[in-house]
Order: C-alpha cells, then sequence, then structure tokens
C-alpha cells in the first residue's frame, strides 16, 4: 500500500537543510522506491543551452549576464556547467538535492492559486553569492558535494498529481542555473492540470527567459535592493539585468510577483524604496504585488539583527501612499499587512495567517463588495489562461 497523504507531509518537513532524499515521498510505491534507490554518482550530463563555442575549446555561456567564458575542464560561476572537451554540459539535469510539499504562499505566491499546495525542488547551484541566503547549504557547493537523487520532468509531474499539488514549484536555489531542467519540467507539466512556477532573482539573459517564460504559469522575483552597490557588494551582481527581467516578464503576460527582503542598516532606506516604488508603477503596473518581508540573521550575515517590525509597516505605508496597490508585510505571522484588500472599497479579500489562507472573497478576479478587479490567478480554472491584465 502507498504512503498516506499524513506520511508525505510528516517527511516532507524535514527541511532543506538535511539535504537528505526522506522529504521526496510518493503515494506510488514503485516511484518512492526509485527515488529511494541506490545509484552512484550525483553528476549527469546534458548538453547546455545557450552557450557558443571559442577558439582553442573555450565555451562562452550566454544564459546569465555574467557571459562566463569557460576553458575545458572547467565549470562556470555556478558550479553546475562544465566544459567538457569544448562542449557545455549541464551536471544537474534531473538530479535534484530536495524536494518537499510547500504552501504556494511560503514561495510567496500571494495572487496565485491561495490555499494550494506545490510539489516544490531544486538542485544545487547559484549564480549569486547572496551573503544572506537561508539554503546555502545548497546553493553554494558543488553538485558532487551534495547528495541528490535521479527525478525526471515526467516523474516530478506525477508526484506533483498524486499528491495533490496543482503546480511545480522550481524554487530553494536558483531555477536558472538548472535551466534545461527548469524548461523541461515546465514542457511535461503541459496538458497535465498541473502548473510551474519559478522562484527566481532574475539574473538571466532575455533570450533565455523569454524561451522560458512562454511555457511558465507563474514567476517570483526577488528585487533584493534598487541599489547597484548593494547588488555588487551584497550579492555579487548588478542590478540593472533583473530590471530588464522585470520588464520582459511584464510584457510577457506571465503571472509575476516581487519579494524584496528588508535588512536593517544596508537597504531599509525610505529614499531607495521610494525609488524602487515610483520604478514599479512605472515600468510594470500599480497593481504588482510586492511583499515587504522579514530578514533574519543567516550565513554570512548573522551580525544583523531582524528587521523591526515597524521597519516593514513604514516602508507598507510608503508603498501604499506612493501608490502600489497590493504590497504585503512577509515573514510576520499574523501582521494584517498578509492579508489582501481592496484597493477601492478597503474590505478585506483574503484574509491570511502564515501559511494559512481562509475567508476568500474573490469572485471571477472581482471584489465580492464592489466589483472591484483584483489581478491575479484565483482559481485553477483561471489558470488554464496566461494572460491576466497586471497595472
Amino acid at each position: 500500500m502507498g504512503l498516506s497523504r499524513r506520511e508525505f507531509l510528516k517527511g516532507a518537513i524535514a527541511g532543506v537543510s538535511g539535504l537528505l532524499l526522506a522529504p521526496v515521498i510518493a503515494r506510488g510505491q514503485r516511484l518512492w522506491a526509485r527515488v529511494l534507490s541506490a545509484r552512484k554518482g550525483n553528476l549527469s550530463k546534458r548538453e547546455c543551452l545557450f552557450y557558443v563555442k571559442l577558439p582553442g575549446g573555450n565555451v562562452r555561456c550566454e544564459l546569465c549576464p555574467r557571459k562566463c567564458v569557460v576553458p575545458p575542464g572547467s565549470r562556470g560561476y555556478c558550479r553546475v556547467r562544465e566544459n567538457d572537451s569544448g562542449k557545455y554540459y549541464s551536471l544537474v539535469y534531473s538530479r535534484p538535492c530536495t524536494a518537499h510539499i510547500d504552501p504556494i504562499e511560503k514561495k510567496p505566491f500571494f495572487h496565485f492559486l491561495p490555499g494550494t499546495s506545490a510539489f516544490s525542488l531544486a538542485t544545487v547551484g547559484c549564480n549569486m553569492h547572496c551573503k544572506f541566503c537561508q539554503n546555502w547549504e545548497i546553493s553554494q557547493p558543488r553538485p558532487e558535494e551534495v547528495q541528490s537523487f535521479k527525478l525526471s520532468p515526467q516523474e516530478c509531474v506525477q508526484l506533483a498529481k498524486e499528491n495533490l499539488c496543482p503546480s511545480i514549484a522550481l524554487t530553494y536555489t536558483e531555477p536558472i542555473v538548472f535551466y534545461e531542467y527548469t524548461l523541461d519540467i515546465a514542457r511535461a507539466s503541459r496538458g497535465s492540470g498541473v502548473k510551474t512556477v519559478v522562484v527566481s532573482a532574475g539574473y538571466i539573459n532575455q533570450k533565455p527567459l523569454e524561451k522560458l517564460l512562454q511555457h511558465l504559469d507563474a514567476i517570483k522575483i526577488d528585487l533584493k535592493s534598487f541599489s547597484d552597490d548593494y547588488y555588487r557588494r551584497i550579492c555579487g551582481t548588478r542590478l540593472e539585468p533583473v530590471l530588464e527581467t522585470l520588464k520582459v516578464i511584464r510584457q510577457s503576460g506571465v503571472w509575476f510577483e516581487i519579494v524584496n527582503l528588508i535588512e536593517p542598516t544596508l537597504n531599509d532606506s525610505d529614499e531607495e524604496h521610494k525609488r524602487m516604488f515610483e520604478w514599479i508603477i512605472k515600468n510594470l503596473g500599480d497593481s504588482v504585488p510586492v511583499h515587504i518581508t522579514r530578514f533574519y540573521p543567516m550565513y554570512l550575515l548573522k551580525n544583523l539583527p531582524p528587521t523591526p517590525v515597524s521597519t516593514l509597516r513604514r516602508l507598507y505605508d510608503l508603498a501604499k501612499k506612493v501608490g502600489l496597490k497590493f504590497p504585503y508585510i512577509g515573514n510576520v505571522p499574523g501582521d494584517p499587512g498578509e492579508s489582501t484588500y481592496c484597493p477601492k472599497c478597503g474590505k478585506m479579500l483574503v484574509h491570511r495567517r502564515g501559511f494559512g489562507v481562509g475567508n476568500i472573497q474573490i469572485e471571477n478576479s472581482r471584489c465580492k463588495f464592489c466589483g472591484e478587479y483584483i489581478p491575479g490567478i484565483w482559481t485553477q480554472a483561471e489558470a488554464q489562461s496566461k494572460k491576466v491584465k497586471v497595472g
């Protein structure tokens, strides 16, 4: 007999940091046995998309703005893409290192299938080095340093369906660096009734982004700051490519939300956030959900305190004053800023406490009280259409 949903969830709460196979549990006993069966080696070998061959056997990666030039036998900055005799290969295709069932609100998505679960997985690797990374144990190592398991795109879809998850979330690390796997999961989910969402920092070139967006149902982007200096010092990257990513997503019609993690003294000023909110309204629209999220000491930023709730509320109020219709306060369970309110009549439309959701007062994407349009994908029926008006 297969595992019950309760048994699955009990295994799933083991957490990302455990780096164990146990969180990936399927109802189908045969598939569960396949996932847990011993397999030699952690690496796969799938030729990469978006790279150029150069003289001398070198290659130049065209996936992200780093455009790494990689000699034979070496890897790109992400550590999961390798030049083997003049061909560039992904070493993590179909080799996730962790998988769980999560509330979709954990990603966080607040306007996409609220109250549902997402089958969530990641491989090793990232093309950033954020000093506050909460999943640094799997984002920063080389793939051979972390235990992984084989799971094909088709098996991902099967696991999601068997465990009553209407979506698959590529999350935890950076789905851009396991691009080929992300793309094939999104392709495999088409027509299955399962949607694919990506949780990303948005550090990707335009062509691969446009190709991926053709197959995605939603994407969440971390806009970590509105300062290029911050991006360089804290993340080892640049701001402008992330802003370009957001513009491309906006033009694509794929549903998207933004998260801004607030770190005390580093990116918590009113001046910076006023510029950020004004840029969002001008370039993306006033209805993009923007999650103003609490920081907790992590990884290389353990010297900072947790973000004061008063700071989050100040920036939340500023977002509304500037003109954003759907700002949210994140990582403060029970705060009124977690819930969704109608921007016209002010009534609460979705009550949230942590990852719990209730009292949804939205029908056909409109406020039940006054009829105001509330952008989002609120039901699985609405999820059949990718084009959603934002702003």
